[in-house]
């Protein structure tokens, strides 16, 4: 049954998206009618630390801390907000009001709802910064990298400019000294004696900032995007909601209410999931006490790799090199014989259907008519996606995710596959910053250990002797 909370405390819906909302709940059917039978993973409940779990490379399967930002269900294929079903959140919600549940945790009442809206509208306007982002080529420059300068260009113009020359607090002790317990074992104490005693450092400079954050990177973005095709940065309209306005910063037109209601559904559904690479980026950095900007940078930094936020710029790629669906039968014989990856395919999580991808599947049918090419793109994803299912799906449980459909979307409003990596920060920043203030609360510097296993007793050789 629909969420009556957010019936009742969502925004209204212009009558002709009323359509998408069907859509949503016609997926949300489909997901849940397909996984019923599968039980609940473990971990679903507080932890009496230490634990125990098995760890792959790269920290696979490693339990880092406790959250209840988010939770990622990979055997039913389900994605929670706080709580929240994704499905009724696309269904019911904005992206305002989902980044205002990640960061409170609880949904807002409306005169809450109005004042944050206003801060994220007055926010968007960054004259100072976007004169200063063009004294750079921006043009020139890896478009994730220019998104990381502007937020460095962001940060400066904020509260940290008398911060980084004050003095570092004097409690904050020694990163190994903090991890001297567990690198001794069994002579080590239970747990750390060092600890971060600063509360009110630890809080770091407040929620104000992570709204800053929210609202600054569409802008910055969208001024991206604008400079990269020979255009002057617009400013926001403090009229339009966050996805129109994004939509309409980077275009330059306004987006009807089906565009922007596609846009902000794919905010939400990008917002935030689980203990992603960007996200533990950004945990990591911020555990060391650094400031909210520099985490983020962190993340986005991590976002640029092809593993993490490019996928769906690859898919565009890959449906424009099979060109016809006539090609598709024989280019996907080609591609399984010669072990070729299927872009938008997999998932390290889902076992299951991306619920992400469920979502995204119906809306690129409903936008992808708008261009012949984009039209003709998404024909050839739906014949990709049958042969995928009726042979890896049926094998490996390998489905669609998020990124096979959201380029073709993305296409279709206008944007450019080079900025793919950005729109996805612009919403995943409301995930990456709920899931600081969350975790600063009891924070402890990350520490994992590496195993050495390279030689002892090696003797030094004067170089004229080797």
């Amino acid at each position: 049954m629909p969420n009556r909370d957010l019936k009742t405390k969502s925004r209204s819906l212009h009558l002709s998206t009323q359509k998408i909302t069907g859509m949503v709940l016609s997926a949300k059917e489909k997901a849940y009618k397909e996984t019923s039978s599968e039980p609940e993973p473990e971990f679903t409940k507080k932890l009496d630390w230490p634990i125990q779990c098995t760890v792959g490379p790269g920290l696979e399967g490693a339990i880092a801390c406790e959250s209840e930002t988010g939770y990622v269900n990979g055997a039913k294929g389900l994605l929670i907000y706080r709580g929240y079903d994704i499905f009724d959140l696309c269904a019911y919600s904005s992206f305002e009001e989902v980044a205002y549940l990640l960061l409170h945790g609880r949904l807002p009442r409306q005169e809450e709802f109005n004042k944050f809206t206003k801060k994220i509208s007055e926010y968007q306007s960054l004259i100072e910064v976007k004169r200063l982002l063009m004294s750079f080529p921006v043009e020139e420059l890896n478009p994730m990298a220019a998104l990381r300068l502007g937020v460095n260009l962001m940060r400066q113009k904020q509260i940290y400019r008398e911060k980084d020359d004050a003095e570092f607090i004097s409690d904050v002790i020694a990163t190994d000294e903090d991890s001297i317990p567990m690198e001794t074992k069994p002579m080590g104490e239970k747990r750390p004696i060092y600890e971060f005693v600063d509360k009110q450092f630890a809080r770091s400079e407040g929620i104000d900032s992570c709204y800053h954050l929210i609202a600054e990177l569409a802008t910055i973005t969208a001024s991206i995007s604008r400079l990269r095709s020979g255009h002057l940065p617009l400013e926001p309209d403090p009229s339009l909601s966050h996805a129109a306005n994004l939509l309409y910063m980077i275009t330059g037109k306004r987006p009807t209410p089906v565009e922007e209601r596609i846009m902000d559904i794919c905010l939400i559904l990008h917002a935030d999931h689980g203990m992603n690479a960007s996200t533990f980026a950004t945990l990591v950095v911020a555990s060391t006490l650094s400031d909210i900007y520099f985490s983020v940078g962190a993340g986005i930094a991590a976002l640029n790799g092809p593993l993490h936020g490019g996928a769906n710029e690859q898919v565009i790629r890959m449906l424009k090199e099979i060109a016809d669906t006539e090609n598709l039968k024989l280019w996907y014989e080609n591609a399984l014989k010669n072990k070729k990856r299927i872009m938008g395919f997999g998932h390290r999580v889902y076992k299951a259907y991306d619920p992400r991808a469920r979502i995204l599947g119906s809306l690129a049918k409903l936008i992808a008519h708008k261009n012949p090419e984009i039209e003709n793109l998404f024909r050839i994803s739906q014949l990709l996606e049958k042969e995928v299912i009726s042979t890896l799906g049926k094998v490996k449980k390998v489905f669609p995710n998020v990124d096979f459909f959201s380029g073709i979307i993305y296409s279709a409003l206008g944007i450019e596959p080079e900025m793919f990596p950005l729109i996805f920060a612009v919403s995943r920043v409301a995930g990456w910053t709920a899931r600081v203030l969350e975790y600063l609360k009891h924070n402890r510097i990350f520490r994992p250990r590496s195993i050495y296993i390279g030689p002892f007793n090696q003797q030094y050789v004067p170089m004229e002797k080797r």
